[in-house]
Order: structure tokens, then C-alpha cells, then sequence
């Protein structure tokens, strides 16, 4: 069967303060693309006979925008800026986000409206299989333009960029170092998993005296399962791939490293508050504020909570971190973060030439504005366009150090996976099962959906 190209992802591979902009590349022109334009103003529109030169103002025509948002987190972010663009422009920008976990069905359910999303979000190539044909080739716009590299874009088959990132992301194990310290640790005495598991066990132990225990919940809820179905499962698979040199999305997965997969697992549902047999039902926001409030040391998720964190619950900076997830693989004590993005922009190429325009112009607005990039460093750690600007986020700070010590960083691996929520479903069941029975049949059956589940889903998408 036909393997699919993702060279991008392992290319995304160090944090985005060691880029550098490379050249842009030349495409098609299209008459409802903004023409490439090398300046970086947000002033005036420039037009002329042939394409759009889009810039702070808008020449849509008397189009409008809708934009079908990804991260729950960042709502009130985005409705606010499109708020804002509209007010400077007079251009009506809708703002829907579909709920965590729900996006595709989302996705699928608007797309199949009159009044469909002009702009929207596309993870990975299996997701660009699925909607290439309402897909814009972005050839040739000034978006596209603005981008650092080639990194973080998305191209079909015949080599057209399709799905531009707009964010690059890091995750791991947050730490509230301020807990740590008052239960007698401090981020040094945790290298790998071995430390890790002494510290937490520890922890739990004494968490009624503490007050506070080790991990908060690895909810299972559709809110919260995505950090472990795709993001924990994200280090056994780059582990597998980098063993085996995979630059491809493979058609089979051997589950090399299922057993490093459970070590984790096993700590999160043991030293943690939550019970295990009940993580069916908890939810994100749960796991979240757990944290926030300062009952829970540790934290498996990403950069994008640090707005969250500092902001809805007042957490300071000074006292956040962000570890590797250990799990027990040789040679982890040179681990960093796992580094990437499934965030890509794509423009519905079904929308009318006046929306595409308007789309196009809000999008360059966003990445070269002020009020856009003043809100994507604020919301986001890495922003791969030319004109971002310094984040705060101490995640994205962490990330930039592992590797600027050397450490390997992790890349996105599960983007390769066929399939992915169809995968992800079963991947959850089965951890369910196992965390309210931790046997080895149990665990057995997580492999089962791990590996089989792979083949199968590989075998329906390419079918």
C-alpha cells in the first residue's frame, strides 16, 4: 500500500526560537489569493488588476469570515480579536469553537451547512486526505508568505500547500515547583523515570499531610483522553520510530515500547487523588483546575495551559516548569519536550471568491498585526511567522533549553496516525478497562488496540 509523506513533522523537530526563515516557495497564482508580497505592513491595501495584496485593511467585496476554532482554550482569545478586526475593518469574523475532542464531527457536521467555515483547522495528512478537496492551494498568498519555512505546512500530493501551522507546541509534565519544593524536592532530583516515580510515590504518600497530591487526574473523559490516546502515546511511538527510521506514515506499529507506555500510566492512576475506576468520567476542566488550585504537583499537558494557568488561576510563572515524560527508556536522561504542531489553517476552497478574499485577508492580518501577534504570543509559545513576537510562556522557554543542552527533543509521531480518532477511541477504551483492573490481561488488551488497532485503521484509510 501507499505510505504517506510527513518529512514536516520530523523536520519540526527543534523548538522555534533555533529556526531560521529559509526562502518562500512559488506556486500558482490564483485569482482569489492575495499575491506574495516580502513586506511586513499592516497599513493600507494595495490592489491592482490582477491579485490582492492582503494587508490590515480588507478588499473582500463585502465578504465575511468564519472561523471554526480548535483549541477550546483560546475562545475568548479569538473572539475577541475577531472582534476587534471587525471594528478596525467593518468585516464580520464569526467565531465558533467545537468542544474538546468533538472537532472532526464538528468539522464534518458545519462543513455540510450553506453556511459553511471559510477557514478551519486540519491536524495532519490523514486529515488532509479527508478534506484536500476543500482545501485552498495557498500558493501565492501573502499568508503563506509570512511563514518561517516549510516546517510547518501541510502539501498534497502534487506538492501544493494545503494547511499552514499557526502555532508550535510543546508538551510534557508541568510542574508546580513551588509544591515540589514544600514536599523537600526541588526539579533536579528528577532526570528520568526512575527519579520521577521515587519523587511522586513519595509524594502520595504523604499527601494528606502535604495537602496536595502528586499527579492530578488522567481523566478519560472525550475532554481529556486526547493527552494520553494521542499525546502520552505520542513517546512510544517516537521511540519505536526513531529506532526503526520511520519517515513515513507506516502501514504496522510493533508496540516496541508499550512497556515504558505503562510504567507512566501505572504512576498517574496510582499516585494521584482520582480513582482510577471512575477516570471514564473526568474531565479536563477537572484535571485542570486540580492543578490550578494547587492540589496536584504534577500535570501531563502542554504550553497552550500557561495562559490558563497564570491567568484563571493566578498561578505565578516563577513557580511553573516543564519536565520530559519519562518513562523508562534508555538514554531518557537527554530527553526534552515533545515538540510540534497539529494546528494548520486551511481555507475552504468551496467558500465564494468574496469570503476566500476576506478569509485571506484576516488570516495575514492575524499573523502581522499587533492586536494578532500580540495574542498569539500570548496564547501560544512558538509562532512560525516573521513577524511574531516573544512569548512569556515558560513552557516554550523550557523547550528551547532541553534542546539548547542538547537534548533530543521529541517530535510529533502521533501524527501519523490513520484514522486518528477512530484509533484514539479504542486506544481509551481499553486504558479504561485497564485502569479499573490493571492486569495483564488488561494491559494486554491495550496493546491489542495499540498495534492491531493500527493495521486496521491503516487498512480502512488507504483501502
Amino acid at each position: 500500500m501507499k505510505k504517506k509523506s510527513l518529512a514536516f513533522l520530523l523536520a519540526a523537530a527543534l523548538p522555534l526560537s533555533l529556526l531560521a526563515g529559509c526562502g518562500d516557495n512559488s506556486g500558482n497564482t490564483s485569482n482569489t489569493t492575495p499575491s506574495n508580497s516580502n513586506t511586513q505592513t499592516t497599513n493600507d491595501t494595495t490592489t491592482d488588476n490582477n491579485d490582492t495584496q492582503a494587508s490590515n485593511s480588507t478588499t473582500s467585496g463585502g465578504g465575511s469570515v468564519y472561523y471554526l476554532n480548535f483549541k477550546p482554550e483560546a475562545d475568548q482569545a479569538w473572539q475577541d480579536l475577531a472582534a476587534t478586526y471587525t471594528e478596525q475593518t467593518g468585516v464580520t469574523v464569526k467565531v465558533v469553537t467545537a468542544a474538546s475532542g468533538t472537532y472532526s464531527d464538528t468539522l464534518t457536521a458545519e462543513m455540510a451547512k450553506s453556511d459553511a467555515p471559510t477557514l478551519y483547522n486540519i491536524g495532519n495528512m490523514s486529515g488532509l486526505k479527508d478534506w484536500n478537496d476543500y482545501a485552498l492551494d495557498l500558493s501565492d498568498t501573502a499568508i503563506y508568505n509570512e511563514r518561517v519555512n516549510d516546517d510547518y505546512v501541510l502539501f498534497d500530493e502534487s506538492g501544493a500547500p494545503k494547511a499552514l501551522g499557526y502555532c508550535y507546541e510543546s508538551f510534557g509534565i508541568i510542574v508546580n515547583k513551588a509544591l515540589l519544593s514544600e514536599a523537600g524536592y526541588s526539579l533536579d532530583d528528577i532526570t528520568d523515570f526512575a527519579s520521577l516515580k521515587e519523587v511522586a510515590d513519595d509524594i502520595h504518600a504523604r499527601a494528606s499531610e502535604l495537602g496536595f497530591d502528586a499527579f492530578s487526574a488522567p481523566g478519560l473523559d472525550g475532554s481529556s483522553s486526547w493527552r494520553f490516546s494521542g499525546h502520552l502515546a505520542n513517546v512510544p511511538l517516537f521511540y519505536e520510530f526513531r529506532d526503526d527510521g520511520v519517515t513515513e506514515q507506516p502501514e504496522t506499529v510493533t508496540g516496541a515500547y508499550l512497556d515504558n507506555f505503562r510504567n507512566i500510566w501505572d504512576l498517574y492512576i496510582t499516585d494521584t487523588a482520582a480513582n482510577p475506576t471512575s477516570l471514564a468520567s473526568s474531565t479536563g476542566d477537572e484535571s485542570e483546575a486540580e492543578f490550578g488550585n494547587g492540589n496536584a504537583v504534577f500535570y501531563q499537558n502542554g504550553d497552550w495551559e500557561f495562559a490558563s494557568l497564570t491567568g484563571n488561576f493566578g498561578m505565578n510563572p516563577d513557580n511553573l516548569a516543564m519536565i520530559p515524560i519519562y518513562c523508562g527508556v534508555s538514554g531518557e536522561n537527554k530527553a526534552g519536550l515533545n515538540s510540534g504542531t497539529e494546528n494548520c489553517w486551511a481555507v475552504n476552497s468551496q467558500a465564494s471568491e468574496e469570503n476566500i478574499q476576506a478569509t485571506l485577508d484576516f488570516m495575514y492580518w492575524v499573523v502581522t498585526s499587533d492586536e494578532g501577534t500580540s495574542m498569539l504570543a500570548e496564547q501560544f509559545s512558538g509562532i512560525p511567522f516573521k513577524n511574531a513576537k516573544p512569548s512569556n510562556n515558560v513552557f516554550g522557554a523550557d523547550a528551547s533549553t532541553y534542546a539548547s543542552a542538547g537534548n533530543y527533543t521529541l517530535s510529533w509521531a502521533f501524527n501519523y496516525t490513520p484514522n486518528v480518532d477512530s484509533w484514539r477511541a479504542t486506544v481509551v477504551t481499553a486504558l479504561t478497562a485497564y485502569s479499573a483492573d490493571p492486569s495483564d490481561a488488561n494491559w494486554n488488551a491495550v496493546v491489542q488496540a495499540y498495534v492491531d488497532g493500527w493495521a486496521i485503521e491503516y487498512a480502512a484509510e488507504n483501502g
